[in-house]
């Protein structure tokens, strides 16, 4: 009898155990099947959401089957619960449940760029973060001032203290933080380059070789001419003669600048236009990029103190008026 009663036993346990591995074979099958996409997915995890929430989601989206396997996942494998970010997440077609959590409870978000070129305005620079997407636009309705005190610069003027760069985001993201990130980048970057300055210099603070950087990203793009532009200016300044820079006069101009420039333009008394005022403008012009500060603090050696567009992106530098004009009469008059 007890004999029986030990087979019987041994058979009920083992049928169990059977039963039981099977049980949870299936659990972890149904954990491990593809989501049920055809194509990436975006998805989003809402500020606030919890497991039950985003699995129950999930399921109405028809990204996954078997509640019951995550449900059950939270009691028996509580580990293996995600502590979610909020944010945006690509889901893919050959990812399974498990993957899926992983995914979840890391950071990798959906990323955005917004890329601020070299020369741009802070005025160019807003318009593109009011117009990037999935960025939080917290100061769209602001005043450059209320900006500029928003992120604890008071009474500065904004142009120039941006460093141009690409940014990478993701939704929820404010522009306060792209701004914030942006100005104390051109902060430090400022800093480090008027360490490295040359000695004899005509300017006399960060704040000037930030402006005589904005004038030299201006005036050029071409990277092997701007401590050539830096030097040109410098000469200038020590003969007491006027920079006579071009783009001065345009952002003097402000919105009334539609293209190009006349005569009566470079008359204008503004206090940006360098034909009719001594020395630099009050503040930058743009947003230079490093090239361009480092070059206002090392401008090159030489005797040059004219240049003028060939056409092609370049300048032709002269020593003397006479060559100059000669220089404007093939480059821009015979043009």
């Amino acid at each position: 009898m007890v004999k029986r009663l030990l087979t019987v036993l041994v058979v009920v346990v083992g049928v169990a155990g059977i039963a039981a591995f099977g049980g949870y074979r299936y659990w972890q099958d149904r954990l491990e099947k593809p989501l049920a996409l055809d194509a990436p997915y975006l998805y989003e995890v809402p500020p606030g959401a919890g497991f039950h929430q985003v699995v129950s989601e999930l399921a109405e989206r028809e990204i996954i089957e078997d509640v019951w396997a995550y449900r059950l996942l939270s009691r028996l494998e509580p580990e293996a619960v995600p502590r979610l970010r909020v944010g945006e997440y690509q889901l893919e077609p050959s990812m399974n449940g498990r993957e899926l959590m992983a995914l979840l409870g890391s950071d990798q978000v959906v990323t955005y760029t917004l890329t601020v070129p070299e020369g741009w305005t802070f005025r160019q620079m807003r318009s593109l973060l009011n117009a990037a997407p999935k960025l939080d636009k917290r100061t769209a309705e602001m005043s450059d001032a209320e900006v500029m005190a928003l992120l604890g610069r008071e009474g500065q003027h904004p142009e120039g203290w941006f460093f141009p760069d690409t940014y990478r985001y993701h939704k929820g993201v404010s522009d306060v933080e792209l701004l914030r990130q942006s100005l104390q980048r051109m902060e430090t970057v400022l800093e480090q380059v008027w360490a490295e300055r040359q000695d004899d210099l005509t300017i006399d603070s960060p704040y000037e070789a930030l402006i005589m950087a904005s004038l030299i990203e201006r005036e050029t793009g071409a990277a092997q001419e701007r401590r050539e532009i830096a030097g040109v200016f410098k000469r200038r300044m020590e003969k007491g003669m006027r920079l006579q820079t071009d783009p001065t006069v345009i952002y003097g101009m402000g919105e009334r600048y539609e293209g190009s420039i006349t005569r009566a333009d470079l008359r204008q008394a503004t206090s940006y236009n360098t034909y009719v005022i001594d020395g630099m403008p009050p503040t930058p012009i743009a947003m230079p990029g490093r090239a361009a500060l480092e070059a206002a603090v090392d401008p090159l050696p030489g005797e040059t103190l004219y240049f003028v567009a060939r056409g092609d992106g370049t300048h032709h530098f002269s020593r003397t008026l006479r060559e100059h004009n000669n220089a404007v009469n093939r480059y821009i008059r015979n043009r």
